[in-house]
């Protein structure tokens, strides 16, 4: 039997992306989220699939404690575990907004990380196998994202966590990466506004569980891992048909033998019977 992935914000934007790719790769799937009943739909959706469902929440470290101590109760073994967590992103520039917004996004999208980090990558390294850990990252974490600074500050701050708990990690046998993904991802509540160019649920999902299946293979150690839209394949141009071959006359010498022969037919038409016969059209 196959190890469980384990994907916490199961029923979020992303995390549902993450959860149809836990499926499609045969996994055991154990699926972490605050909402029951949102949770319960999750698994209506898959009722052939092999789904344990746990409501709880890495909001804070009391909450992270209490998912990992109900994850050892299950008694089954992790092969990964991906965390997809979003909040609302909220607009707004720095200068306009008090401090304590900040503060704020913080809260919702950073120190969430932390707190899971350090209850869930000893849980990890405790089955020995060198499991993987994934974060999921959003936009703006290099540059700016233009209206949304708070958020880009907090995804600045992740990227640097992920380095840092990185190397950590690696103290325990855990390979522990960020997928960064530097576009707005596109799902199903936003699918007829997206843009070209914008990822897609699913395309994230099944790079995050390439992730924990065999980490990155060009480069293994890479803390940041940053995500790659697939190309999209392109219709060959079409061949312009080449003209039909002239076919070539292998017949030339009979051909020449039935000219001569029409030229000879021809001439002895307008020549006279009587060679001494004059035409009455000849002058005396």
């Amino acid at each position: 039997m196959k190890a469980a992935v384990l994907v916490v914000g199961a029923t979020g934007i992303i995390g549902q992306g993450v959860v149809r790719a836990v499926i499609e790769s045969g996994r055991p799937l154990i699926a972490v989220a605050r909402d029951p009943d949102e949770l319960t739909q999750l698994q209506a959706a898959y009722p052939h699939s092999d789904i344990v469902l746990l409501p709880g929440s890495i909001a804070t470290d009391g909450e992270s404690e209490q998912l990992a101590l109900a994850l050892r109760d299950l008694r089954r073994p992790i092969a990964g575990v991906v965390v997809a967590i979003s909040n609302h992103a909220g607009r707004g520039r720095l200068l306009d907004q008090a401090t304590e917004v900040m503060r704020l996004k913080l809260d919702e999208n950073l120190l969430p990380h932390l707190s899971a980090a350090r209850h869930l990558l000893p849980l990890l390294a405790e089955t020995g196998r060198g499991g993987s850990y994934v974060l999921v990252g959003g936009p703006g974490s290099q540059k700016p994202w233009a209206g949304y600074a708070h958020r880009s500050v907090a995804a600045a701050a992740l990227r640097m966590l992920a380095w840092a708990l990185h190397d950590e990690a690696r103290a325990l046998g855990v390979r522990l990466q960020l997928l960064s993904v530097d576009a707005p991802a596109c799902g199903e509540h936003n699918r007829l506004h997206a843009c070209s160019h914008w990822p897609s649920v699913e395309a994230i999902g099944r790079r995050a569980i390439e992730l924990v299946e065999r980490g990155d293979a060009a480069e293994p150690t890479r803390a940041v891992v940053p995500f790659v839209v697939p190309s999209r394949p392109v219709a060959p141009t079409p061949t312009p048909a080449a003209a039909p071959a002239q076919e070539t006359n292998r017949d030339v010498p009979l051909l020449t033998e039935r000219w001569l022969q029409d030229a000879r037919t021809l001439l002895q038409a307008m020549t006279p019977s009587n060679p001494n016969e004059v035409s009455p059209n000849d002058s005396p």
